[in-house]
């Protein structure tokens, strides 16, 4: 019995061999041509930067005056292709200042800024501006809307106690 189950052994171990040797060179194949043609471009949507094509400029000016405990600073900076930043910050956090570039298309960028409690407020001839309203307001709906805010006044509102009653 002993010899009978070392002979089917034996056989299977040489059939295994067998299929092992003829699949090993075309499975290698296989992985050595999905290699070969593999892509190798990034992939979209990955986390990493786009390869950078920007010429760097010189830094010809940059006069900077670090911030004191009060919050007080000056920057004065230009590159050598006519970048321009000028800034400077007072308490709360306020600045003001302005830069100025020259865009692809060869048009001058100014924008002064002053940047407060009241946000970020952009001055430029190049920024969009809104147009005006078409038509003069009728006097008689002036006067309603004046009559709403009064009525408004008039009334009260109670905030919601998030409570529900049960009847």
């Amino acid at each position: 019995m002993s010899e009978c189950r070392e002979k089917v052994s034996l056989e299977m171990f040489q059939a295994m061999m067998d299929v092992c040797q003829q699949l090993s060179p075309k499975f290698l194949l296989l992985v050595l041509v999905g290699v070969a043609v593999a892509d190798k471009r990034p992939v979209v949507g990955s986390y990493s930067a786009p390869p950078s094509s920007a010429e760097y400029a010189e830094i010809v000016k940059d006069d900077r005056v670090h911030p004191t405990a009060e919050g007080y600073y000056t920057l004065d900076m230009e590159t050598e292709n006519g970048i321009r930043r000028q800034e400077s910050g007072s308490e709360g956090g306020n600045q003001q200042g302005s830069y100025s570039y020259t865009a692809p298309d060869g048009t001058p960028v100014h924008v002064t800024f002053v940047a407060d409690e009241f946000g970020f407020q952009p001055e430029s001839d190049l920024l969009p501006v809104a147009p005006e309203f078409p038509h003069p307001i009728p006097q008689f709906v002036l006067d309603q809307i004046k009559k709403a805010e009064e009525e408004d006044r008039g009334t009260s509102y109670e905030v919601p106690s998030g409570r529900y009653t049960y009847a």
